[in-house]
């Protein structure tokens, strides 16, 4: 199977990276970056312009599955704009010219609170983001949900950080679904359910990532 790794650079995606390379049920991981990561004889890692994605791309690329692990916060990214850009424009660009190009798998790294009509922006654009993605009817599309995301990030956020103690120390008291995500256990839900493919439209809620 070959994938195409979106967010290779991240702390959810880095891991998926490192579990794909090596599994054996993947042949080969094409994972565009903007800046040069280490190389692999199973990666390709090209430097590409995110704001211009395009069918041709995805054709030569030709993978069988795509897993976006793209993300960001508000202050990181430093407005709702740029934040939309790359938890929605991003993940729906790279989808349309995936489906465009024959993909039929896709798998997201969303959140818990995955919500349109939610009165919180970042569930907001998550929730806009899976349904936009339903609309293009892949034969598997599967929804991955964590909480808090457990791991060492490259950029300090300390609101993550604060709720990572406080989880930390209620963890055997707290119920499945708020306890913390390790980024392993996303990556390697992720990575199966791209392997797997199974039809339809899946979700994997955060108890199951514990």
């Amino acid at each position: 199977m070959r994938i195409l790794l979106l967010g290779a650079t991240g702390l959810v995606g880095g891991q998926i990276l490192k579990q794909a390379l090596e599994n054996q049920s993947v042949d080969f991981v094409v994972a565009p970056v903007r800046r040069e990561i280490s190389s692999h004889t199973k990666l390709s890692a090209p430097i590409i312009d995110f704001d211009h994605i395009t069918k041709a791309m995805l054709k030569e690329w030709n993978v069988d599955a795509v897993i976006c692990a793209l993300g960001t916060t508000i202050k990181v990214a430093g407005s709702r704009d740029a934040f939309s850009k790359v938890d929605f424009e991003y993940p729906l660009a790279f989808a349309k010219c995936a489906k465009e190009a024959g993909v039929e798998i896709f798998v997201l790294n969303s959140a818990m609170g995955a919500d349109e009509s939610s009165r919180i922006f970042y569930n907001q654009v998550k929730g806009r983001i899976e349904n936009a993605l339903k609309e293009l009817k892949f034969r598997s599309l599967y929804f991955i949900r964590p909480g808090l995301i457990g791991g060492e990030r490259a950029e300090f956020r300390l609101g993550e950080i604060l709720g990572k103690i406080v989880l930390k120390s209620l963890h055997y008291v707290l119920p499945k679904k708020l306890r913390i995500n390790p980024a392993s256990s996303i990556a390697s839900a992720m990575l199966q359910a791209a392997i797997e493919g199974k039809e339809g439209v899946e979700i994997m809620t955060s108890d199951r990532l514990i």
